[in-house]
């Protein structure tokens, strides 16, 4: 290895050295092996990678720069119910995370670690979340025994020394220590320490459990910083919106998942739209804090994008499958006799054989999929061709639209706005989404995901609720607040809205909406687009009464929703701001 990619310590922090030097003599690792970030030691870790056969190298000429993982088929997602916040008092953690005492739960991880990566090499992977020198930015560091963590994090984050730059002499970073273990699902935990600003992940190798920067610091230890530092710490993609004559809008957008967030983020605007742009500055985390002009300011703390990839093509995300092209490592994807990926929705031809996500031999007569459901791609947010300049901003950029949207059938209107921050807050907290077949409890049933951050937000989510509330204090322009729902369906099954692409003449009501150009009606829900405010011209078979039916508002289908809404509202009632029970009552009366 040359000087650049030698492995050796690249730092003289002295907290960091301390705390490095203590994991070594708990986990025994054979060597440390401490990532600078540079392009040459991403090479020879690649070639590393290869050699074991951690990676796969496909074929060059077809995927130039990519690589293929296949995990433990008992690792290929996120485990909930592994997933522990631990604070002093369970109070904080709240009813709707998994809770031990910090004091127990260090002991028992300990005891896991300990002389668990004899033999192996132990990985320090210094990172950024966040553009270099925004106020905004944290460092984390992760110790960690995978080579192919240690090469993701580099694609997820802006990784290596930029970090330790970044943090100087401060001891006020993230510590982060993943040991696989045997990938047994009896000793997995992902345990967040907020207090300690610090996670332990064990026994597990997949990327929403071990890749800390992501889901771990961005989202469960971020809240928690949020709410002490009068931030927002949120699951939101951000995007650029571009009119012909050059005018820039920015909005944030939480969605659960299976509701389209990545394809919204690289959305590209139907014909209609001519000389319209969407970039994309974020595809899945926001950070968010009030600026001095009293506009809310956003950075996506991320470099990379971590996509599941079953079902992306070229009609439903055309620019995610050119970012993929390239420098990308897919896991758990079917792998074709000629080294090239494929999955179920791919465009082209079905392979008449290949192997599946677990190795064996796949044919299209065969009944399990041949790619996991849950397979994703790592790329690097550098190649999206849709990026926006402003990704790399330390300062954010302003946002002027909040959305919240989940998957309803029926019940919820293609569009509507909140009438005021309180009342926006209360619609982004009572989102849900309609389960699939295959989710516990089954078909049609929703599930609540108050601002898509029920299973990221690291302290009591009635607490959550209050900071959103409080957070209007500090923002003298606030954002807009819009629901959105694409997934209406007919009578017949059949989905009303065509989708896609389409789903930029809702975004154009919203940005008209948020610089005062079009009407509205004020609807129970909220305000609703006047008629012939919303451009349909271009949509085939697309008729003033199908735009009837996707903003009806029925009255005993909202009573329901209202008495829904009470099994989440009614578990964190002792920390419900009475603010939210009273925009309830408000849309009961407005029903009635």
């Amino acid at each position: 290895m040359t000087k650049e990619s030698s492995g050796k310590c690249n730092t003289t922090n002295k907290a960091v050295l301390v705390w490095v030097a203590e994991m070594v003599k708990l986990c025994q690792p054979k060597h440390v092996f401490w990532c600078n970030g540079s392009k040459t030691e991403r090479k020879a870790l690649t070639a590393e990678a290869v050699e074991k056969g951690i990676l796969i190298k496909l074929n060059q000429k077809k995927l130039p720069g990519c690589y293929y993982h296949r995990s433990n088929p008992n690792d290929v997602a996120r485990v909930e119910q592994a997933t522990f916040i631990c604070t002093v008092d369970q109070e904080e953690a709240g009813p709707t995370n998994n809770w031990m005492a910090p004091k127990e739960m260090y002991q028992k991880l300990r005891g896991y670690c300990s002389g668990a990566m004899r033999g192996r090499t132990m990985y320090v992977v210094p990172y950024l979340m966040g553009p270099p020198g925004s106020p905004l930015a944290k460092v984390g560091v992760e110790l960690t025994d995978s080579l192919y963590v240690a090469l993701s994090m580099g694609i997820m984050t802006r990784m290596g020394n930029i970090a330790f730059q970044q943090l100087g002499d401060s001891d006020e970073f993230n510590r982060g220590l993943h040991c696989m273990l045997d990938v047994n699902p009896e000793r997995r935990y992902i345990a967040h320490f907020p207090e300690d600003n610090a996670i332990i992940s064990v026994g597990s190798n997949y990327g929403g459990n071990v890749l800390l920067g992501k889901k771990c610091l961005a989202l469960r230890i971020g809240s928690y910083l949020g709410r002490q530092e009068g931030w927002l710490a949120e699951h939101m993609l951000i995007l650029r919106i571009q009119s012909p004559s050059g005018e820039k809008t920015y909005i944030a957008a939480a969605f659960p998942s299976a509701c389209g967030k990545t394809n919204f983020a690289m959305m590209i605007p139907p014909p209609r739209f001519k000389g319209w742009k969407i970039s994309t500055i974020g595809d899945d985390i926001a950070w968010m804090k009030p600026g001095l002009d009293g506009r809310l300011y956003a950075i996506n703390p991320e470099a990379g994008c971590f996509g599941v990839v079953p079902g992306t093509n070229s009609k439903s995300n055309p620019n995610a499958m050119k970012m993929i092209s390239r420098d990308t490592i897919f896991t758990n994807v079917a792998l074709t006799q000629d080294l090239d990926v494929w999955w179920e929705g791919k465009d082209g031809p079905v392979p008449r054989e290949c192997l599946d996500w677990r190795g064996n031999k796949w044919t299209p007569a065969s009944k399990e999929k041949a790619a996991h459901p849950n397979s994703r791609f790592t790329a690097p947010m550098s190649i999206n061709p849709v990026l926006a300049e402003e990704a790399n901003d330390p300062q954010g950029v302003p946002i002027s639209a909040i959305i919240f949207g989940g998957r309803r059938s029926d019940t919820v209107p293609l569009v509507y706005q909140a009438f005021n921050w309180v009342h926006g807050v209360y619609v982004g907290a009572t989102m849900g989404s309609e389960m699939t077949a295959a989710a516990v409890g089954g078909a049609g049933q929703v599930r609540r995901d108050p601002m898509a951050m029920l299973p990221f937000c690291g302290y009591h989510m009635g607490d959550y609720f209050r900071h959103w509330i409080n957070m209007h204090k500090s923002i003298k322009h606030p954002p807009r607040i819009f629901n959105v729902n694409w997934f209406r369906k007919n009578e017949t099954g059949n989905f009303i809205w065509p989708g896609f692409g389409e789903n930029m003449r809702v975004l154009k009501w919203i940005v008209d909406r948020c610089h005062a150009r079009t009407d509205a009606v004020e609807s129970p829900l909220g305000w609703v687009p006047g008629a012939g405010a919303l451009d349909l011209e271009g949509i085939p078979d697309f008729s003033p009464q199908k735009l009837e039916a996707l903003q009806m508002v029925k009255d005993a289908e909202w009573h329901r929703e209202l008495l829904m809404q009470d099994e989440l509202f009614m578990k964190l009632y002792s920390h419900l701001p009475k603010e939210l029970i009273f925009q309830r009552e408000l849309l009961k009366a407005r029903l009635q």
